[in-house]
């Protein structure tokens, strides 16, 4: 049985050589469509992977008030149909003041600036830093960790110190200060002068954005430094127990419109996100890029079967003389379409096998090109490999069978 196995493989591989040209050409179609189903598959899961590792710090009990909804509704020319107003200084700090409700914290935040230069010494950085003004509650709300030093406390915030706390890229070998320790050193940003307590966890980069390369300080010193007009803070608050978020969300949304003096009949004119819905509302539209996947591989795979198919009825074919010896020597139509079988079997495993590194490299060159983290897609290997015998059942039984029921002496008669 084993002898006859590797008889029918080498024939089989014989076959192929003999019809180069044709077998490369059905390989390559294939591989498109399996290359388009792990590719596409490979670069969403690098998508969900970075998506879920940056919000899964936050939590499942945290949620921010913001100046929309993350699915704001908008009119045809791109505009939103309300403009809310910006969440002023003003308006945070109320809601600091005012809500009151238990096991919850409340954050504040804003972004000064995106291109500030940070000085040390003699050395500086580009003018690419991003500087957040922050109270004592940010870094447990927004699931960061300091690596090297301390966190702000409640003093640093209430004494307005002049204290910061510095990404990661900070304290690396090429960084600001040359792999020296960063703690305790005093660095220059806009002309004043600031000491370093922290040094953050490594967070990496979400869609060009550079989570590692900003500078935190107390959000009372970071307003007296950036004045711009119309800068918008963000509300960010995080419960203990997630059976109490439903509440705390209510009472939220309550006080905020107690600040802003709604009436009962008007409808809220600021937004409220989960961190876990955001990150639903996320997958929801990564599932039609999967949806695009399947479509595409699938009409791809179905016009390979086809082209599968007509190689091996013209093998068949070509071939009818081969089979009547083969078949005159004793050989039973279980053999004759086993060989034609195995063959069509071989041609679709090359073609998968082409389309599956195709498309791990497709994933890994889009991960490394927007920075996710890329993870090898093994559902979607395995379904193209199963993709792939299904195509080589499809298309080698009608061959296969034709060949098996051909007359032994009609085929010696073949030319």
């Amino acid at each position: 049985m084993l002898g006859l196995f590797r008889e029918n493989i080498s024939i089989a591989f014989n076959s192929i050589k003999s019809q180069l040209l044709r077998t490369i050409l059905t390989v390559l179609i294939i591989a498109i469509g399996i290359t388009a189903l792990v590719g596409i598959l490979s670069a969403v899961t690098a998508l969900e992977n970075t998506i879920s590792s940056d919000f899964a710090s936050m939590g499942a009990n945290t949620f921010n008030i913001q100046r929309y909804e993350f699915n704001s509704q908008r009119q045809g020319g791109g505009e939103v149909e309300k403009i809310n107003p910006i969440i002023s200084y003003r308006e945070v700090k109320k809601f600091e003041d005012n809500y009151q409700y238990p096991q919850a914290q409340t954050a504040v935040s804003f972004t000064g600036t995106s291109g500030a230069e940070v000085k040390y010494i003699n050395e500086k950085t580009d003018p690419e830093v991003r500087v957040l003004g922050v109270n004592e509650n940010f870094l447990e709300n927004s699931g960061l960790n300091v690596e090297k030093g301390r966190e702000f406390n409640i003093f640093d915030i209430q004494n307005n110190n002049n204290v910061v706390i510095l990404g990661s890229d900070f304290a690396k070998p090429e960084g600001l200060f040359k792999g020296a320790d960063p703690i305790d050193k005093i660095i220059g940003i806009r002309g004043g002068k600031f000491r370093v307590i922290g040094i953050l966890e490594s967070k990496g980069s979400t869609f060009g954005n550079n989570q590692d390369l900003r500078v935190l300080m107390p959000i009372q010193v970071a307003r007296s430094m950036f004045t711009q007009p119309q800068i918008n803070y963000n509300v960010s608050v995080k419960v203990d127990d997630k059976e109490l978020l439903e509440g705390a969300q209510d009472e939220a949304i309550l006080t905020f419109r107690n600040i802003r003096k709604l009436n009962p009949i008007e409808e809220n004119n600021f937004g409220l996100e989960r961190s876990d819905d955001l990150i639903n509302r996320i997958f929801s539209i990564t599932s039609y890029l999967n949806y695009a996947a399947w479509i595409i591989s699938i009409i791809t795979i179905f016009g390979s079967s086809i082209a599968l198919m007509n190689i091996m009825l013209v093998s068949v074919t070509e071939r009818t003389r081969e089979i009547g010896v083969r078949k005159a020597l004793g050989a039973k139509r279980k053999t004759i379409a086993t060989q034609f079988f195995m063959e069509t079997l071989i041609i679709g495993q090359l073609g998968g096998l082409l389309g599956i590194i195709l498309g791990i490299l497709i994933g890994i060159a889009v991960s490394a090109a927007v920075d996710f983290d890329f993870t090898t897609p093994w559902v979607a290997i395995l379904w193209a490999t199963a993709i792939t015998i299904l195509v080589a059942i499809l298309a080698g039984s009608y061959p296969a069978a034709k060949a098996a029921k051909q007359d032994p002496i009609e085929s010696l008669r073949y030319e």
